[in-house]
Parts: C-alpha cells; structure tokens; sequence
C-alpha cells in the first residue's frame, strides 16, 4: 500500500471514528451506521482534496485544521438536510467541527513529516 494511500486511511477511520463518537454515542443527534460512514467517507475526500491539496500547502496547518474541521461539519450538515436517516443539532456540528480540526491538526503533521504522500 502506498504511503498515500495509508493516510487516507489514517485520515477516514479519524473522520468516522469522530463522526461516530458525535453522532452515535454521544447521541446527538438521530443517526444510521451507514450515514455516519457516509459522512466520513464524503468528509475524508472533500477534506483532503480541498483541505490537504489545496489549503494546507498555501496557508499553513492551522488555517487548513480550521477549514477541515468547517467542511467536515457542513458535510454532515448537507448530508442531514437530504435525508431522514440522519438528523444533527448545532451542538453535534460544532463538537464534530471542533473534533475533526483537532484531529486534522496532527494529522497535518504526519503529512508534513512523510516525503512520499501528497501534499
């Protein structure tokens, strides 16, 4: 497996594991299984091809961890407004938001310290 490859799964089980925490257990929230891994598997790619392609090499980890975590939590939020299946609260956004910046903060690190993966 490519070292690229590894990060992004490094970067999805992040995301769902999050996206789990949040809307799952901490029940905030009424979601599926499946649409929690939806929301990290459409997080993931839309974080790293705009957050980590685009973002993190022009503006630096912060900024990048920031946006990460406002699109994660508007991928959640689009995603609640076309189904049924999965209802958040403002409060589920923010923590999910919160989580996956912090999260992505290190991760940018990890990606920042390994010469073969993109960026």
């Amino acid at each position: 497996m490519s070292k690229t490859a590894t990060a992004l799964l490094i970067k999805f089980v992040m995301t769902f594991v999050m996206a789990a925490i949040v809307f799952k257990l901490l029940n905030m929230g009424n979601a599926t299984w499946f649409w929690i891994f939806v929301v990290g598997l459409v997080g993931t790619a839309i974080n790293y091809l705009l957050g980590d392609l685009f973002v993190l090499p022009k503006f630096g980890n912060i900024v990048a961890s920031i946006a990460d975590g406002i699109l994660a939590a508007l991928v959640a939020y689009i995603i609640d407004a076309f189904t049924t299946y999965f209802d958040t609260t403002f409060a589920a956004l923010a923590l999910f938001a919160l989580l996956v910046a912090a999260g992505e903060y290190f991760f940018h690190q990890y990606l920042k310290a390994s010469p073969k993966v993109e960026p």
